[in-house]
C-alpha cells in the first residue's frame, strides 16, 4: 500500500472538471485508488463518490493505493492531483 498527503489549492475545491480529470487518471491503474478527506472515503475510479465528499480549499486529502501497480499508480495520482488542484 503506498499512499500521500495533499491540501488542496483550487480556491474551487474539487469540483467537476478537475475530479473528472482525477477519475479518469484513476481509471488507467489496475490498483484499488480510495481518496479520504474529513474521515470519508471515496473509491478515486467514481466521479459521484469523489463530488460526495465535498472537498473545498485548504482540505486535507489522503489517496491510497493498494495492488500490483501501486507505487506507478500513486505517482501519477500525485502528479495530476498538484497539476489539477
Amino acid at each position: 500500500m503506498k499512499s500521500f498527503s495533499y491540501i488542496i489549492q483550487d480556491p474551487a475545491g474539487v469540483h467537476a472538471r478537475p475530479a473528472a480529470a482525477l477519475v479518469l487518471e484513476a481509471k488507467k491503474f489496475s490498483s484499488q485508488l480510495q481518496i479520504e478527506s474529513n474521515n470519508k472515503k471515496a473509491d478515486l475510479k467514481g466521479i459521484l463518490g469523489l463530488m460526495a465528499l465535498g472537498i473545498k480549499i485548504g482540505m486535507k486529502i489522503t489517496v491510497t493505493a493498494t495492488g500490483e501497480d501501486e507505487a506507478t499508480a500513486i505517482k501519477a495520482m500525485e502528479v495530476c492531483i498538484k497539476e489539477k488542484l
